[in-house]
């Protein structure tokens, strides 16, 4: 598996559009869903708000790197927001949000009420990924991205024009980045499918890929596959990411040694 690049100059302003700015920063990660907070000492990546590109001459601004003194300490935070039959994700780091799914059509409450429980509002949301183009999981993008005017969007490439949106949204896989995230391509759930990948917190955001039941860890469900064969390659190439936490679509998360898991599903297969 190629790992994944940081985006140069040219792609990101291809896939990030204008104004983003990237500020690495060192200190202890804490992980938590609605009640089960743990923390790690990691590194990682803060985004600054940024508007979406008005258009082909739209350009970045130059990004400035700097590294604090070693006792600066910043929270990275997840949070599952439980929508009936499926979750989604708030990731977010110094006061800024990342997104991942939307739920059903209507969800875009309870998202504003999980932002507001950990002290976030629309305002700190700055990017907004779908990882794939079922309605469970992209139905309430269009009012998230209402709600949240200076977030920039994303999906799969395959899956990117079933996805409604009030602006443009940037197409992004192997190898791309969102604020430090790693955007890894799993497709076989749908074309398109994409994970979202922490490599310092350790917490991988599945999608579909992967889903739980009862303790268990299990592929993407037969019901919803467009193509079972990418879907087991996909758990494959999972397999290889480090991460402790799974975060999925539908089931529990596993908040412990989940790429042994992991492992051992794609060996099972």
């Amino acid at each position: 598996m190629t790992p994944p690049r940081r985006l140069t100059r040219r792609s990101f302003v291809r896939h990030l559009g204008k104004g983003t700015l990237a500020i690495a920063v060192f200190g202890p990660v804490a992980c938590s869903d609605s009640s089960s907070p743990t923390t790690k000492a990691a590194a990682t990546t803060v985004a600054g708000t940024a508007p979406p590109p008005t258009g082909p001459s739209a350009t970045a601004t130059t990004s400035a790197t700097t590294e604090p003194p070693a006792s600066a300490a910043v929270s990275t935070t997840w949070k599952r927001i439980a929508l009936g039959n499926v979750s989604a994700y708030i990731l977010a780091t110094n006061e800024r949000a990342t997104i991942v799914d939307t739920g059903n059509r209507g969800s875009e409450g309870e998202i504003e009420a999980s932002l507001a429980g950990i002290g976030l509002g629309w305002d700190s949301v700055d990017h907004v990924i779908a990882t794939h183009l079922h309605g469970d999981h992209i139905g309430s993008f269009a009012a998230v991205m209402n709600a949240a005017p200076t977030a920039m969007g994303y999906a799969g490439e395959a899956d990117l024009g079933a996805v409604s949106s009030p602006r443009s949204l940037h197409a992004v896989g192997d190898g791309d980045e969102v604020v430090g995230f790693h955007i890894i391509e799993t497709p076989g759930h749908t074309a398109g499918h994409v994970a979202v990948f922490d490599p310092v917190g350790g917490v991988l955001v599945a999608g579909d890929a992967l889903n739980t039941s009862s303790g268990s860890v299990l592929g993407s469900d037969p019901r919803y596959t467009a193509d079972d064969s990418a879907a087991g390659e996909s758990v494959q190439k999972l397999a290889q990411l480090d991460f402790g936490v799974l975060l999925v679509g539908h089931g529990d998360p596993v908040l412990s040694d989940a790429n042994a898991a992991v492992v051992a599903l794609a060996a099972s297969l």
